[in-house]
């Protein structure tokens, strides 16, 4: 079970880059060059409040799901 966890911890990490690539370049940044003004609000909400906290989430999750943080004798 932890080998499946640490595994899943591999898939975490992969998933915190790319939600990143994808909420940058195909979310955020085609957002701010319409320069509509509720396409730049949407993509300033994006890329500066929803992909740090999406990717970094994943990301420490994935961390500690590869460093063993979550087997039965840490408990």
């Amino acid at each position: 079970m932890d080998l499946l966890k640490r595994i899943l911890g591999i898939l975490w990490i992969a998933l915190a880059l790319l939600t990143a690539y994808f909420c940058i370049f195909q979310f955020g940044l085609p957002k701010l060059s319409t320069g509509h003004q509720e396409d730049v609000v949407f993509g300033i909400i994006i890329l500066f409040i929803l992909t740090p906290i999406i990717s970094i989430g994943l990301g420490v999750f994935g961390y500690f799901a590869l460093k063993g943080e979550f087997s039965a004798d840490k408990m």
